[in-house]
């Protein structure tokens, strides 16, 4: 692409077809027959010419800077009146940045009197390039945005996944970073997590726990079950009927523990003030949320649609008669953070208290029958 400089460099012929450009021959011939004053004349005028277009780009490039600030401010105010995913807000401030920019950039460039046609063009043709050498990672690039609009985890959530499993710390463009329970960082990249499966133990609020106890043979099992589910029922971590209403129950003590300590308000920063218009909004929506019964609403919608409730009630009972025992299944529900603390306690609860109630754990052991001839 040959660079003509407005003013100095002389343009061709008017009778001369559009499209034939000057050599540089030619022109060196056609700077040749100019005088002197001539040419210091043109250069003036072109600089003088270049100066206020330099001028005005870098008046554009700041008051677009300015316009781009207000954006980002604008964007990320509404996804935080909106409580948007912390990963998902991220991506976004980052992808409406980068694209303003883009066209920031270019807008400058042509103010500036470079061809902006070729410039894009150009720009293509490396991303093509570009996107040919860097498919894997253009892969997790598009794993991480449908991780970021499907949500099959979040940042918390204690998942497991080609191999690994641990809670997720940060969610990334490229790959997301999961800590394992012995403090370890595993980077998996979102390629395979979009495609692969995953097993979210933290998606659902409730969990069921099973236990597997072995008692002697000759043991009561029935005294054993009463004993086994009274010990239970003393537990207030433990679903006594119905998830449904459970949960309501823990809502309304919430509540209660909220209005007995109420939390100071809170100090809202540049950004809620600069948002002020939308703050009496904003309150007057959690209002109505506060005072709406989402729980049954929910219940409400389950009866329309005829969804019946499931008893998760804890059970006891004789899950198989082995060689030397017999095993008793002991399932019960509790919420998804409760489910290794109940675990392990009712673990110690069952050795060190059932014995105290005649029941004994047996060992394996064998019968050997003597026969005299």
């Amino acid at each position: 692409m040959l660079l003509q400089i407005p003013g100095l460099t002389p343009t061709p012929d008017a009778a001369a077809p559009a499209d034939s450009v000057p050599t540089p021959g030619e022109e060196l011939r056609l700077l040749s027959d100019m005088s002197l004053d001539d040419i210091i004349s043109k250069v003036v005028q072109t600089m003088l010419s270049f100066a206020a277009s330099l001028v005005i780009a870098i008046f554009v490039f700041y008051v677009g800077k300015f316009i781009i600030k207000k954006i980002y401010n604008i964007t990320l105010g509404i996804l935080v009146k909106r409580d948007v995913d912390r990963s998902l807000s991220t991506f976004i401030l980052s992808l409406v940045r980068m694209v303003l920019y883009f066209i920031l950039i270019v807008t400058v460039i042509g103010i500036l009197g470079i061809e902006t046609s070729s410039f894009l063009a150009l720009f293509a043709s490396a991303g093509v390039a570009i996107g040919m050498a860097l498919s894997g990672t253009l892969q997790n690039f598009a794993g991480g945005v449908l991780i970021l609009l499907l949500k099959p985890y979040k940042i918390g959530d204690y998942i497991e996944a080609q191999g690994y499993a641990g809670f997720v710390t940060e969610i990334q463009i490229f790959s997301t970073i999961i800590s394992t329970t012995d403090n370890k960082s595993i980077i998996i990249p979102n390629g395979g997590l979009s495609t692969g499966s995953i097993n979210n133990w933290s998606r659902e609020e409730y969990r069921r726990i099973e236990w597997t106890v072995s008692l002697s043979y000759g043991d009561n099992f029935q005294a054993a079950r009463e004993v086994i589910l009274k010990m239970i029922d003393e537990d207030d971590r433990i679903v006594k009927q119905y998830l449904e209403d459970d949960r309501r129950d823990r809502l309304e003590q919430e509540k209660l523990e909220a209005e007995a300590n109420p939390e100071p308000e809170k100090k809202h920063g540049r950004l809620w003030r600069f948002f002020h218009p939308f703050r009496a909004k904003t309150e007057a929506k959690t209002d109505v949320f506060a005072e709406t019964d989402v729980f049954a609403e929910t219940d409400r919608l389950k009866n329309k649609v005829l969804v019946p409730k499931i008893d998760c009630s804890p059970t006891v009972f004789l899950g198989s008669m082995a060689s030397s025992s017999i095993d008793l299944t002991i399932r019960a529900w509790v919420r998804t953070p409760d489910y290794w603390p109940v675990f392990f306690h009712f673990n110690e609860r069952f050795y060190t208290e059932l014995p105290t109630h005649g029941f004994s754990f047996p060992f394996p052991q064998m019968d050997v029958h003597l026969s005299r001839n």
